[in-house]
């Protein structure tokens, strides 16, 4: 596969371009973890952005890196989930029009997540029976009415802007020697991965994907995109698939992540209960990955300089009391 040009200049430009909109997170220690797994444990708080996610990031480059003719005719998307809050936020902030697609399956099931893009001034373009036909009729707002799109994953400003994560990290702990970064569509895993190893070839990116859509895994393994079943899981930010006309997200991670493993939901329901329990904090399953993989000691981390990203917490609080409920222990 063809690495795309992205560089690290890409990501010190985005730093600098998100400042306004972004906060630089705390890289905070975990005496629980680093007791747990003979190792210096650091946590990356992202989920500290205003959108309750890191998604802020590449959103908020996407879109500040767009001219003044694109701003004023609007930007579009097609998730609801934390990629869709934070487009919906950065143009917010921005005084830009944003319209954020949605099957017609995800607004009857998640009609708090469609009312909250309200709320935040989105307008919410609701049809079809599947995310893939949200974003053909995204497309078509984008042919026929000229909006500029803002892709969750596989686009350069937004893998840029998630590599920003990876400069802070850098900066505060130089000395790094593994950091743990979600999967999914890889927007996050490809900038956090080229970042390091652009710096630092010898730090080691271990990716983590929930069992229910080991795509990315299995994507990098065939040298092509492929398609999975999909199943529920409590790590609802890491399903999905990575397009058929993937560019740029597959072949950066193939170069840059180490390796990739699968959690499933009892370990990650696990890890959610031991972040709220020893560290008070209440996170979405997919910001507890990297959590459970340590746990479950599927990373050997002795001795080694571990730094974890706590992606997002925009979850509902019942679901992390069951959680408790579950692993009181």
């Amino acid at each position: 596969m063809d690495i795309p040009d992205i560089t690290l200049q890409d990501v010190f430009t985005a730093h600098r371009r998100i400042r306004p909109i972004a906060r630089r997170t705390p890289l905070v220690p975990s005496p629980a973890l680093t007791a747990a797994t003979d190792a210096d444990i650091r946590l990356k708080l992202d989920f500290l952005q205003d959108s309750g996610a890191f998604k802020l990031r590449g959103a908020a480059n996407r879109i500040l890196a767009l001219d003044a003719k694109a701003r004023q005719r609007g930007v579009v998307t097609f998730s609801t989930g934390n990629h869709g809050l934070a487009v919906a936020l950065v143009a917010s902030e921005l005084s830009i029009p944003a319209t954020v697609c949605v099957s017609e399956r995800v607004a009857r099931v998640s009609p708090s997540r469609v009312e909250r893009l309200r709320q935040m001034g989105a307008t919410v373009d609701v049809g079809g029976d599947s995310q893939d036909a949200a974003g053909e009729r995204a497309m078509a707002l984008v042919q026929n009415d000229g909006l500029a799109m803002v892709p969750p994953f596989d686009h350069p400003d937004i893998i840029a802007g998630q590599g920003t994560l990876a400069l802070e990290m850098l900066e505060e702990w130089p000395q790094l020697d593994t950091v743990l970064v979600q999967v999914s569509g890889g927007g996050l895993a490809a900038g956090v991965g080229l970042t390091l190893k652009r710096v630092n070839p010898d730090i080691r990116v271990v990716g983590l994907s929930s069992a229910s859509a080991p795509v990315m895994r299995e994507s990098v393994r065939a040298g092509r995109p492929v398609e999975l079943p999909e199943r529920d899981s409590i790590a609802e930010s890491l399903l999905g698939g990575i397009g058929n006309d993937n560019r740029y997200t597959l072949p950066l991670v193939a170069r840059y992540v180490d390796d990739i493993l699968l959690l499933d939901d009892p370990e990650i329901e696990r890890a959610m209960a031991f972040l709220l329990r020893t560290h008070r904090m209440a996170v979405e399953g997919a910001a507890a990955v990297g959590v459970a993989a340590l746990l479950e000691q599927r990373v050997d981390a002795r001795g080694q300089r571990t730094a974890l990203i706590l992606s997002g917490n925009n979850v509902e609080l019942s679901q992390v009391l069951a959680a408790v409920e579950h692993y009181p222990e």
